[in-house]
């Protein structure tokens, strides 16, 4: 039997559908979103790590150059912690890397990283003027400058969370603005991801095993404390977050003692767990965190849009397809009834 036009669009309409339906299903589905954009891994080679099972130490360290990025691991206690993986082996093989206390370390950014803002609105976000100072801890390395970052790479971190984490910034003490961003390549926008004159939390989502660094640009020398929150959903169903701030000297003539010495004067969530003002051994949702900040729904991906459109467009074609068919399937009957009435009409025998 050969297929009519209506069984042949039913059966291209099946098709079609069955093809879109898991590249949109799949879209839907990726990690959860946040209130800035996802940061994803750089494919910078320098970014290869295992951190494999580093110890955490107690200790007054002062970093000015070389690797570091700060991340979630378990203590001890199995409390989860928001702490700084001091990558010092990266440059020194006698040397063992670790994890510290941010309380305890001291960011030190001096005068080498010291850039003018340029004159192009793209930068405007800075809150400097063009041809001003700012001190900035590149995203791409510099051996003479501090090269921060971030990772949920710790082995017990990627086997407990289900799918990443949420950095958030929730407030900066300083004098002077500090923003992080990212920039694909020399001549792409860049990706705000805190500015410290925003007053809500900003939270950005990071996938598990991720590995990133950003610009941390700084518009005036002095001592800056920014608090930080990680925060992550586990496997098992509970919710655990952590809130440290980090220490940061800006320039060369700023002691780095300063920084350690300084205390926090404004309102905030509070530094939690051994290093911070406020315990929170078991690990669980630290005190003036507003879970409300996080959005730990489904994020829309771009190609969603595009599916969904391109399945209505298709929806649409063959709604059309199918009408022009019935209609012409319509009139070639009735014009063969006509025929037929015709014929049968110019046969019948005369009286």
């Amino acid at each position: 039997m050969t297929p009519t036009p209506r069984v042949r669009i039913a059966a291209l309409t099946a098709a079609v559908l069955f093809a879109l339906a898991p590249a949109a299903a799949a879209s839907a589905l990726s990690a959860p979103a946040s209130t800035a954009p996802s940061a994803a891994t750089d494919e910078d080679p320098n970014l290869d790590q295992r951190l494999d099972e580093l110890a955490i130490v107690h200790g007054e360290r002062v970093l000015e150059a070389g690797h570091l990025d700060m991340g979630p691991k378990y203590d001890a206690d199995g409390a989860w912690r928001f702490l700084i993986h001091d990558d010092v082996a990266k440059a020194d093989v006698n040397a063992t890397s670790v994890w510290r206390y941010p309380d305890e370390t001291v960011l030190h950014v001096r005068d080498e990283a010291e850039l003018v803002v340029p004159d192009d609105p793209a930068y405007a976000f800075l809150g400097a003027e063009p041809g001003a100072p700012v001190w900035v801890a590149p995203q791409t390395q510099d051996p003479d400058v501090v090269w921060i970052g971030w990772n949920t790479q710790d082995p017990e971190v990627m086997a407990t969370v289900d799918r990443g984490v949420t950095l958030s910034l929730r407030a900066v003490e300083g004098p002077g603005v500090m923003t992080t961003y990212l920039q694909s390549g020399s001549f792409g926008a860049p990706q705000v991801l805190w500015d410290s004159r925003v007053t809500e939390a900003q939270p950005v989502w990071v996938d598990v095993n991720t590995h990133t660094h950003a610009n941390w640009v700084f518009t005036a020398p002095g001592v800056y404390l920014v608090e930080l929150t990680a925060e992550a959903d586990l496997i098992d169903g509970s919710h655990v977050a952590d809130t440290q701030r980090l220490r940061f000297a800006v320039g060369t003539d700023t002691a780095p003692a300063d920084a350690l010495a300084a205390s926090w004067v404004g309102e905030g969530a509070g530094a939690s767990g051994e290093s911070g003002t406020g315990a929170s051994g078991d690990g669980a949702s630290v005190e003036g965190v507003d879970a409300a900040a996080v959005d730990d729904t489904a994020p829309v991906s771009p190609l969603v849009p595009v599916l969904v459109a391109a399945i209505v467009l298709v929806a649409v074609g063959i709604v059309v397809a199918v009408a022009v068919v019935t209609v012409r399937s319509s009139r070639a009957k009735r014009a063969v009834l006509s025929r037929r009435a015709s014929d049968a009409v110019s046969e019948r025998p005369l009286s």
